[in-house]
């Protein structure tokens, strides 16, 4: 009898942890992501077939009709990979290909999630993300005509109520230009509930236009509840050892202190430190002396890198124009004009068009940095002022370039 009474309350027990679980199941469950690794039969986004990915909704027919939908990579030999790309899974057999586009468009992906992500909680959630050198890929209305879509891209997580809406932004990956699989770890913290996850691959910011670019996405975990007051580190090394900082240039406002972290990787724990923000500030790249500048003077910016023939600044750009930046900030008294320079193969008006776009690009950088406007100005010379002979495929390097001129100091 004893037994009995004590089995139907451990019953009666169960049932009604069961219904505790059901009704407030952020309380009790993290909430889970259908095939997050993208695995599906590997194929091309094609808008003559239906090509929904298995779990997601293309939001492509949404947003852009006229554009095809995300790809799906294996990658192993030559039969199985298309758009010049090679890369292995990081998990699993398949993975998830998107693309930004010159023409403003951009795919992605959204899911109704079996439980709301709620406000007040917050969740880890991981994804592995990496870059093709090369992926070709055709171009809406453009017949065979491919481009390759190399440019960094960045993949943002979004909330909403609805297929496809981007209310919060709930997530935001650095701009992705590495070859490996990396597995990047971020803290979602809700400020409403949401039903819905929409996952899309953006362009870099700042940026002055639109470019091709892509970013190769597999294995995005479920959100895992955890103490809001935990940290977690953006990226975990592959082969990470314990203890180690992971270091990322950000205001000093923004500094947040070390914590150590476990990460499950396996069937082993793996201890890292968050990362590190710090104001650092590399070896100088420009020769910018204070005492040694006077108005009306130009400085050529050395390691400044554009994509061909367009004013997209490449990611290796970064390091010396945030050496401008740190300079005109503990300056703030001196104006700069930018000054764009071209060599002299293409037309008068092309080249006046670029080195202006080019200008404006390297001043929009730093005034999105938090420079006054007031203090950068922009002009483009086109082909006028060449500082070598443009016989030559050096000088015309030398002749291709952007300059920073003192217009007022003190």
């Amino acid at each position: 009898m004893i037994k009995s009474k004590m089995k139907r309350g451990f019953y009666i027990s169960t049932v009604f942890l069961g219904l505790i679980c059901y009704a407030f199941p952020a309380l009790s469950q993290n909430v889970r992501l259908i095939n997050g690794g993208f695995e599906d039969r590997p194929r091309r986004g094609s808008l003559e077939h239906d090509h929904a990915i298995k779990g997601w909704f293309d939001c492509g027919t949404i947003d852009f009709r006229e554009e095809s939908p995300p790809d799906i990579h294996q990658g192993v030999n030559r039969e199985e990979s298309f758009w010049d790309n090679e890369q292995a899974s990081a998990q699993g057999k398949t993975y998830l290909g998107m693309v930004v586009r010159e023409s403003d468009s951009f795919e992605s992906l959204s899911q109704r999630l079996a439980m709301p992500l709620r406000a007040g909680k917050c969740y880890s959630f991981s994804v592995y993300l990496s870059m093709s050198p090369t992926y070709f890929s055709a171009i809406a209305n453009g017949g065979n005509v491919k481009k390759n879509f190399s440019q960094p891209t960045v993949l943002m997580l979004y909330g909403g109520n609805g297929f496809c809406a981007e209310t919060e932004a709930l997530a935001e990956s650095p701009a992705i230009d590495h070859k490996e699989w990396r597995l990047y770890n971020f803290k979602i913290e809700p400020s409403r509930d949401y039903q819905f996850i929409k996952i899309a691959a953006k362009w870099k910011s700042p940026v002055l236009f639109p470019y091709n670019g892509h970013v190769l996405v597999d294995g995005a975990s479920d959100f895992t509840l955890i103490p809001c007051d935990e940290e977690v580190a953006l990226y975990v090394p592959n082969e990470v050892k314990k203890n180690q900082i992971i270091e990322r240039k950000m205001p000093a406002h923004k500094a947040k202190k070390k914590k150590e972290v476990v990460f499950e990787r396996g069937s082993r724990e793996v201890k890292v430190d968050t990362i590190v923000y710090s104001k650092t500030k590399s070896e100088s790249i420009l020769a910018l002396d204070r005492k040694n500048l006077k108005r009306g003077q130009n400085i050529r910016i050395d390691k400044l890198y554009f994509d061909a023939d367009t004013s997209g600044i490449n990611i290796e750009s970064y390091e010396v124009l945030n050496e401008v930046y740190h300079f005109l900030s503990e300056n703030e008294d001196i104006i700069v004009e930018i000054q764009g320079h071209t060599n002299n193969i293409p037309p008068h008006d092309y080249c006046d068009t670029l080195s202006t776009q080019r200008a404006k690009a390297v001043a929009k950088y730093l005034v999105a940095k938090g420079i006054d406007g007031e203090r950068i100005k922009y002009k483009g010379w086109g082909k006028r002022k060449p500082v070598a002979s443009n016989g030559t495929e050096k000088g015309r390097r030398k002749n291709q370039r952007v300059e920073i001129k003192i217009i007022s100091i003190g």
